[in-house]
């Protein structure tokens, strides 16, 4: 596998002033599904953000170090043009857009297209992934459940044809048995497309049993990374993000957190 997204000592400021991302450095194999993991304020969505071009909307930019995408420089450009260069970001939340049904949604996800025969074809095969989607195409996207603004936000991104899609979040907010559902989805699209997925997701079991490898963000830059089967066994994963640490000692909250501040700041 080649390198398809490579973040080389990459920092993000917002306003000028405030300093999320410090010197990330990472890489995505193209074919595979990576994992930013990571609690609230890591840098995550940032790292996202800066791919997809999002950065300005939120009075943010790359200040330092490099960003490629296919061996190409991307910090900067412009949210349409990196669509354009093959990357596609569902944001946190879904943002459908509510006042148009769920066709239209779709159509405006292949909006840089130009070739009908095949941006029909492609319409049937998100029809196939989400057959909820199918039965709601006239449906305003508003009235749409949680889980199904989800799929259609997906869908919608899948509709550009990107060469990598960033998911932030997908579970957030929807019920355990649409989470696994999707989950399940995500995993089928990379196998049967080979898209590339970089995603950012709390619940760090799910997301560790369907990528192929991960990063821990904390601070703004990477702490630990691995391949998803070595992190699910390694101890500190584990403890602070599967739940699954050692029990029954005095002071817990105090010594883990001793203990994480002496290995991630050695």
């Amino acid at each position: 596998m080649s390198v398809l997204l490579e973040f080389n000592n990459v920092e993000v400021r917002y306003d000028d002033v405030i300093l999320v991302l410090r010197g990330l450095s990472l890489q995505v194999q193209e074919g595979q599904i990576a994992a930013l993991l990571g609690s609230n304020g890591a840098g995550k969505t940032t790292a996202l953000k800066a791919t997809s071009g999002l950065l300005d909307i939120e009075d943010g930019k790359v200040t330092d170090g490099t960003i490629h995408f296919a061996g190409k420089e991307i910090q900067g450009q412009s949210a349409d043009r990196i669509v354009r260069d093959g990357i596609f970001q569902v944001v946190e939340g879904r943002h459908v857009f509510e006042h148009l049904t769920v066709h239209e949604n779709l159509v405006a996800g292949a909006y840089t297209r130009r070739d009908r025969s095949s941006i029909a074809r492609d319409m049937d095969r998100v029809y196939d992934y989400f057959p909820l989607l199918a039965d709601r195409q006239k449906q305003w996207a508003g009235y749409l459940s949680g889980g199904e603004q989800q799929m259609l936000a997906v869908g919608r991104a899948l509709m550009a044809r990107p060469r990598m899609l960033l998911l932030d979040e997908p579970s957030l907010g929807l019920a355990p048995v649409l989470v696994r559902g999707i989950f399940d989805i995500i995993k089928r699209i990379n196998e049967e497309e080979g898209t590339t997925i970089l995603l950012v997701e709390q619940n760090a079991r799910l997301a560790l049993s369907i990528s192929d490898y991960a990063y821990v963000m904390e601070g703004g830059r990477v702490v630990l990374e691995g391949t998803s089967k070595e992190m699910v066994e390694n101890e500190d994963v584990r403890e602070f993000y599967l739940g699954l640490g050692e029990v029954g000692r005095r002071s817990y909250r105090d010594v883990k957190h001793y203990r994480r501040r002496k290995r991630w700041l050695s």
